[in-house]
Order: C-alpha cells, then sequence, then structure tokens
C-alpha cells in the first residue's frame, strides 16, 4: 500500500526523491470508495471521516520538511443523486472553482524524523462550501467530485531555493480517497458506515442526544 515513485520523480531533490507514503485506514477507504464516498462541507466546516492520515517513510531524518494537502476536482461536472437508482448522474458543467485554498499539517516544518515516528493525521482538516470564508478552511463545491492531494516538501535551506522550488516536492494521491462533497449524506449506506465507523458518531449508534 505504499505509494512511491509518482510521476516526475526524477529531477527530485535527494530528499524527497525516496519519500514514500502508506494510506492508512486503507481497508475503510476502500469500504467507503466502493460505495461511492461523500463528505459533508458546512459554512462553519466540517472535519473530515475517514480521516486522511499516512505512514511516511524514506525522509531525511535530519532534513525540515513542510507537509500540506490539497483539493483538486475530478472532472468539469457537476452531480445530482438518482434515489431510483441509487446512483450518481452528472447534471451539467461544473461550478466555477472555489478558490485553491491548501492545509498545512500544523507541525510543520518538523524533522523528518519525528513525522516519519507516527502516523501523521490531518484530523484538524475541514472542509466548506463558504467561498467567503476567512478561517483556512477548504473551499469546496457542494455535488462536485474531488481528488485530495498529499505533498511532502523539503524546506530548502539555500539562500535561493526558490531557483529549486520543483525539485523540493513530492506529491501523492490515493484513488480510493476520491469524494463528492455534499450538503447531506445522499446515500443512506454512506450514512450507515459513517455511523457504524465513526467513532464521533456514538450518539447515533446508542440514541444517546449528546451530540
Amino acid at each position: 500500500g505504499w505509494a512511491g515513485e509518482g510521476p516526475g520523480a526524477s529531477g527530485k531533490n535527494r530528499r524527497v526523491c525516496h519519500a514514500a507514503a502508506r494510506l492508512e485506514m486503507g481497508s475503510l477507504w476502500e469500504e467507503f470508495n466502493r460505495l461511492g464516498t461523500e463528505m459533508i462541507v458546512t459554512k462553519a466546516g466540517r472535519r473530515m471521516f475517514p480521516t486522511f492520515q499516512v505512514k511516511l517513510s524514506g525522509l531525511d531524518p535530519l532534513a525540515d520538511y513542510v507537509l500540506l494537502m490539497d483539493f483538486i476536482p475530478l472532472d468539469d461536472k457537476r452531480y445530482r443523486y438518482a434515489f431510483h437508482s441509487s446512483s450518481w448522474l452528472a447534471a451539467g458543467r461544473a461550478e466555477p472553482a472555489a478558490p485553491g485554498r491548501v492545509h498545512f499539517h500544523p507541525d510543520s516544518p518538523a524533522k523528518g524524523a519525528q513525522w516519519m515516528r507516527q502516523i501523521v493525521s490531518f484530523d484538524k482538516l475541514k472542509l466548506t462550501n463558504n467561498l467567503l470564508d476567512d478561517n483556512g478552511h477548504i473551499i469546496l463545491n457542494s455535488m462536485h467530485r474531488y481528488q485530495p492531494r498529499f505533498h511532502v516538501v523539503f524546506v530548502d535551506p539555500r539562500r535561493d531555493s526558490e531557483r529549486f522550488a520543483h525539485q523540493n516536492f513530492k506529491s501523492f494521491s490515493f484513488p480510493e480517497t476520491q469524494f463528492m462533497a455534499v450538503t447531506a449524506y445522499q446515500n443512506h449506506r454512506i450514512t450507515q458506515l459513517k455511523i457504524a465507523s465513526n467513532p464521533f458518531a456514538k450518539g447515533f449508534r446508542d440514541g444517546d442526544p449528546e451530540p
């Protein structure tokens, strides 16, 4: 399950060229992916479940790295959910892309040794559909499909480091993490799987009124 040499890995700085990332909870992501993963976006911002988590290897233990994520549209369509066939149908052209934002892991920058020591979790990342959001959340259009991308960036100490920017990062994307952004779950099986597998959804399972 390790994503290693992506396209364009040649010509990369030696401090990133061997970087590899393994998606954690891969079987859970696969389970969601088979149903067609949906992620809630709200005005205030909603955390992703499953949480995007990776295990890293191949970094220079003594070098500094910044880790970040962004989200790219998978196509130029907007969708609607057809309940009678339990499937997503294209429903016209995509809305203009929301402002492209990145989410920096809050521990950035940190040494390669620290990043490789434990699972890296993007549990602070939130998704919003508020185009005017000023909280730094990732802005997405509802009823559009997205691919999360994960980037490892070597913090180059050279004074003219911007000249080498294209060599100093490596990107990873896991197809099983693709999702449809929604304001409410459309597929009831997604709702059931989220409740069954999300520890924070305990209240839904127990009939407990606590959120």
